[in-house]
This record gives C-alpha cells, sequence and structure tokens, in this order.
C-alpha cells in the first residue's frame, strides 16, 4: 500500500473553523461533484455527472459536474474532448485545476513513459509531464494502452522505478476514483488504529452514487462489504453514524421545506440540551439522511431557536470520536470547499506532513472542485495553497502536486 500511517490524531478542523454561513443564507447552491449511471465504456471516473446542491456557491445553477469524480470517458479514440457540456450548461472540467490534455494520444504516453523508465536512471520530469496533466481517464486509457504495447504493468512498473511520497502520489493517480477510495477507506481502518478522519472525509463528501460505486469497488477489491468492515473497525454512536453515511441514502434532491427544518431543529434541541443525556440518533438521522440544503435550513433554524450554533451544542453532548465525526460532518455539510481546504491545511501545518491526506484529497479534487477549494484556502489562510506545497514538501513528489493544483 501508498503511504505511512497519518501521523497524530484525528485531524479535526482547527477551532473558529469554516462554518459561518456565506452571505446570501443557508439555500444558495454549491456544486457538488457526482455521477450518476455510468456510461457505457468507461475507463476513469465515477461516470457521467451529476448536480449536487451546496453551499456558498454563485446563484445560477446547481453546481458544476465532476472531473476526477465523473469525468466522461473520451470520445474518438485517443483523443479526449476538453469541457464537454455537463449538467446546466456547465463544463465537465469547469472548477477543477486539472483538465484532460487536448489532443490526447495514449500511444504517444506510453512510449514516453516506457522510455522514462528504460535502462539506467529515471527521467522523473517526463512522468510527471505525463501524469500530471492527464485526466483520471486519460490515465486509465494510458494504463491500458501500456499493457497493450509492451504486455508490463504500468502501475508495477512505477512502483519499481519511483520511490517515496513520489511514488505513493503517482500510483494514487493511476487508479479509478472509486478504486483509490476503497483502497484509502481500507487503509484507514487496516492494522492498529483507526483514521476516523480519512472514513469522515470520505464516506461525508461523495455522493449517493460515488458511494454505490465505491462499495461495489471495495467488495470487488477486498471480497468483503465495506460496512462489515466499518462494522468490526468502530465502535458506539459513531460507527452508527459511519454505517449511515455508507449506505448512500442522503435524499439529494430535496427541496428545501421551512417548516420541516423548523421542527427537526426543535428536535435537535430537545435531543440535546433539553434532556438528561443525548439522543445521538436524532442527530444521525437528520445529518446523514437530508439534502445538504435541507440541513443547512435546518442549522440556520437551530441557530434562531437555541441562540447558538449547532457545533456548539455538539461540543457540549458529545465527546470523543462522535463529536469530531459530528463537528466535521456539520462543517463539511456548511461549506465542503472549506472542509477539504481545511484539511489540507491540517495536514502541511506545523512539523512533518500528513502526506497521505494531502496526497488523496489533491489526486481526488484535482478534476472537481479544486478552483473552490483553492480560494477557500487563500480566504482561511491568507496564503495560496500553491505556496503551502512548495514550502512543506520537495522533489519530484512536491513538482507532481504542484502540477495537479495549478491551473491548466
Amino acid at each position: 500500500g501508498y503511504g505511512a500511517p497519518p501521523a497524530g490524531g484525528y485531524g479535526a478542523p482547527s477551532a473558529g473553523g469554516y462554518g459561518a454561513p456565506a452571505a446570501g443564507g443557508y439555500g444558495a447552491p454549491q456544486a457538488q461533484p457526482g455521477y450518476g449511471a455510468p456510461p457505457a465504456s468507461q475507463h476513469g471516473g465515477y461516470g457521467a455527472p451529476q448536480a449536487q446542491p451546496g453551499y456558498g456557491q454563485p446563484a445560477g445553477g446547481y453546481g458544476q459536474p465532476a472531473g476526477g469524480y465523473g469525468a466522461p470517458p473520451s470520445h474518438g479514440g485517443h483523443h479526449g474532448g476538453q469541457g464537454a457540456p455537463g449538467v446546466a450548461g456547465y463544463k465537465i472540467y469547469e472548477e477543477g485545476t486539472l483538465k484532460p490534455a487536448p489532443n490526447f494520444n495514449a500511444e504517444q504516453d506510453v512510449q514516453v513513459l516506457r522510455k522514462a523508465m528504460k535502462g539506467l536512471g529515471t527521467d522523473e520530469k517526463a512522468i510527471i509531464d505525463v501524469l500530471g496533466n492527464r485526466s483520471c481517464d486519460q490515465r486509465q486509457q494510458i494504463k491500458l494502452m501500456y499493457k497493450t504495447c509492451f504486455g508490463r504493468d504500468l502501475v508495477n512498473d512505477l512502483k519499481s522505478e519511483l520511490g517515496g511520497r513520489f511514488e505513493d502520489a503517482s500510483v494514487a493517480l493511476m487508479m479509478k476514483a472509486d478504486e483509490l477510495d476503497a483502497y484509502e477507506l481500507r487503509r484507514a481502518m487496516r492494522g492498529a488504529g483507526t483514521d476516523e478522519a480519512a472514513l469522515i472525509e470520505i464516506l461525508c463528501t461523495r455522493t449517493n452514487a460515488q458511494i454505490h460505486a465505491i462499495t461495489a469497488a471495495y467488495k470487488l477489491k477486498y471480497g468483503s462489504k465495506l460496512e462489515d468492515h466499518i462494522i468490526s473497525e468502530t465502535s458506539g454512536h459513531f460507527r452508527k453514524l459511519l454505517v449511515s453515511m455508507s449506505v448512500g441514502g442522503r435524499q439529494e434532491n430535496q427541496p428545501v421545506d421551512i417548516n420541516k427544518a423548523r421542527t427537526d431543529a426543535q428536535r435537535l434541541l430537545q435531543a440535546g440540551e433539553k434532556r438528561w443525556g443525548t439522543d445521538e440518533n436524532t442527530f444521525n438521522m437528520i445529518l446523514a439522511s437530508q439534502s445538504y440544503e435541507q440541513c443547512r435550513a435546518v442549522f440556520a433554524e437551530y441557530g434562531q431557536i437555541a441562540k447558538h450554533d449547532l457545533e456548539q451544542a455538539i461540543k457540549n453532548e458529545m465527546s470523543g470520536d462522535l463529536s469530531t465525526g459530528m463537528l466535521t460532518v456539520v462543517r463539511m455539510i456548511r461549506s465542503k470547499h472549506a472542509y477539504f481546504a481545511d484539511r489540507l491545511y491540517q495536514s502541511m501545518k506545523g512539523l512533518g506532513t500528513d502526506d497521505r491526506t494531502l496526497i488523496r484529497i489533491i489526486v481526488s479534487r484535482c478534476e472537481v472542485d479544486m478552483k473552490q477549494i483553492k480560494a477557500e484556502f487563500q480566504r482561511l489562510f491568507g496564503k495560496t495553497l500553491e505556496s503551502f506545497v512548495r514550502e512543506d514538501i520537495s522533489g519530484d513528489y512536491r513538482k507532481l502536486m504542484l502540477a495537479l493544483v495549478t491551473d491548466h
């Protein structure tokens, strides 16, 4: 597997956080990657995109479809189309920093890669030029073409030629989106200790269709159900929260119902602060089943009734993994892009780097919404994501990560 276990604890978002709603209230849509029904000949991401409402984005359309998480296969042999039309007139790769290479030719690319790894020494620059500038779908075509042309496995060759974090990132780039998520979930539950932050990050930020693709990929790869592993590796109400998220049953297209939001806010108040002990099931049911927009309506109504935000109530009423998990879900629902920006910041701040988190987020979001994540990163931390990456990591690993997060 790639990468060492993450350093330290849970990686909860920093205090003070990013949860404050942007002007325009909780109803403003935010792009959410998705993928709907898979197209006929799918190589890379998660299939055809599906828009998902969200938070704090300009009005005028419910989100852009996904890139690496929903990039359609390119049409016309080896030549991938760039920016295919998506939902509501958005371009597929509009919010990603990594776009499909124009005039893509898989046969040419595999010749470059083979030459870079053949004989003595390795041409790392050539590898970065290819892997750091091709979409997920194009990389899948390259993987297939490499085996076709040379009878060799590209991932095995990368592993034998490269090392360290550069190898980890390159191998992650060669996985399909659902495979990478399944792999990361397995790693998060393997060995001593569980990486709760990674479990929540993946299970809480993917659409229903993505979750279904991940659970299928997990079963295929590991021979067991994802839910069974979650049950055996976690416990208590935190386990219930993760199982709820792993079902992929959120009511994604649910219109905002203010009366229901008011009722649910009252139920949360009764389940927490107004009773002796906390009814965690009520929190779980609302946070895991309602659409993001409906949840935001509940959060706003809760603030009106309780005179403080839901995060404060969770901190007061819960502890341990459950508290951190619930807080993460609420913050992620408030703003997914701010959530990912914070996760990236936490992975690089201070001594040492949580490379596994850094690689996972950059690889999985660079074709989806990295532009918005970068904007939130600068707003929250006063520096660009690129400058953080430049200062925190080095060598070919840095060059590859910068290629993925720099606007193409």
